[in-house]
């Protein structure tokens, strides 16, 4: 049986941590910020875990 493909768009916006979680970035920080409150984009700059019931989707996607 051949090798499962990494899917790409995944794999650029997901890291893998040592104990095997996913990590994500939060949508909606890359633009139109002067109409967001401080605070919302203070939210922004935290990594966040993808929920576990993706996260099984997403390692299969990423060939794991």
């Amino acid at each position: 049986m051949p090798k499962m493909k990494t899917n790409k768009a995944v794999a650029k916006r997901v890291q893998i941590t040592g104990s095997g979680k996913l990590k994500r970035r939060s949508p909606g920080a890359g633009h139109l910020k002067s109409r967001k409150s401080p605070a919302r984009l203070r939210r922004f700059r935290k990594v966040k875990d993808v929920h576990p019931a993706f996260a099984k989707h997403m390692k299969t996607m990423l060939g794991m």
